[in-house]
């Protein structure tokens, strides 16, 4: 269990602490100033204000597909990304409503509670399958191969990360609904933000 903690650990906190630079490259985003796209530099500055948050990095991603997102380990590490297929769907206040999305991401350290999440339901997965290695050759107090022990270790190796991923994603649906909550808080007008996420279900399908 040890030995499995900490490798979940070592692995999560590398995702953790370099998650910003890591998406942001993966995704080919480029950083925008206030000279190259003034209108969302200035949307997420002043939603950053209103929140009571340092102004995070802005960057823009050359993809038709409308999608947004957040990033970085805290809110003084933080960047947010649009793509060009998001910001030609919406209008000015439904894209100023899906940032204020973003940025409740970083308000309420979502980076963190995913990264603690997924450190344990790694481990959980790590924990299983040492079962199954250790379990399924197990034998009993003849000598002879334990069939019931075998059985046990495999359902356990299937179950416990199939368990543990749900968990999983029943957190990270619940930051999201938070999200929304906070963002709507942000922005105040929570029905750009309905709008917005209406078009991005759309758009995407």
């Amino acid at each position: 269990m040890t030995i499995a903690l900490v490798v979940a650990l070592g692995m999560n906190f590398f995702s953790y602490w370099f998650s910003d630079r890591l998406v942001l490259r993966m995704y080919g985003a480029r950083e925008i100033g206030p000279q190259d796209a003034p209108r969302l530099h200035a949307i997420v500055a002043g939603l950053a204000a209103r929140a009571g948050m340092p102004m995070p990095r802005v960057f823009i991603m050359e993809n038709d597909q409308p999608n947004a997102f957040a990033t970085g380990r805290n809110p003084q590490n933080a960047a947010v990304a649009a793509t060009t297929g998001l910001l030609r769907m919406l209008d000015e206040r439904e894209v100023a409503a899906v940032m204020a999305h973003e940025l409740a991401h970083v308000r309420n350290r979502d980076s963190l509670i995913m990264t603690i999440t997924a450190t344990l339901a790694g481990a959980i997965g790590m924990i299983a399958n040492f079962g199954m290695m250790f379990g399924a050759g197990s034998r009993d107090s003849n000598g002879r191969p334990n069939p019931v022990g075998a059985v046990i270790a495999i359902a356990a190796a299937i179950l416990a990360p199939l368990v543990a991923g749900l968990v999983q994603m029943a957190i990270s649906r619940g930051r999201e609904y938070e999200a929304d909550r906070v963002g709507a808080e942000i922005c105040g007008d929570p029905a750009a933000l309905a709008s917005a996420l209406d078009k991005i279900s759309r758009g995407a399908q």
